[in-house]
């Protein structure tokens, strides 16, 4: 299989290679002129004789790669998409006062807790 072209992938060649035998062991007509001496040294076998059509080229199959689709919208959005770093920390902080006054009105927080208290906690115990 040294000499196929690279114009298909070996998983390809495979099913290519997998369907024809499928069809020569279901006694479709070959392709090639193939001597009775060639076919008795392949004993007859339909996967060595698809291989042989493969590599000399006349099956008649052509494999249909799906290409991703690019369209002008989704490269304008992305393009139009500037955001600065000071943009993103202001968004980020509405997020979190939206977040610790959602958690307050829950009762989630309690006033005697502090966010430095964690903090002084984590770098005393890691002192130690």
């Amino acid at each position: 299989m040294a000499q196929i072209k690279h114009e298909f992938t070996r998983y390809e060649v495979a099913r290519i290679i997998g369907a024809r035998a499928l069809q020569v062991s279901m006694d479709a007509p070959l392709l090639l002129k193939i001597s009775d001496e060639d076919l008795k040294s392949m004993r007859y076998d339909a996967l060595k004789i698809a291989e042989r059509e493969f590599t000399s080229g006349v099956l008649p199959i052509s494999v249909k790669r799906p290409m991703p689709k690019k369209t002008n919208e989704k490269l304008k959005a992305v393009k139009e998409d500037n955001v600065d770093d000071e943009k993103i920390a202001e968004k980020e902080k509405e997020i979190e006062k939206e977040i610790q006054t959602n958690a307050d009105e829950m009762g989630l927080v309690n006033e005697n807790d502090a966010d430095d208290g964690i903090i002084e906690e984590n770098s005393n115990s890691e002192s130690e």
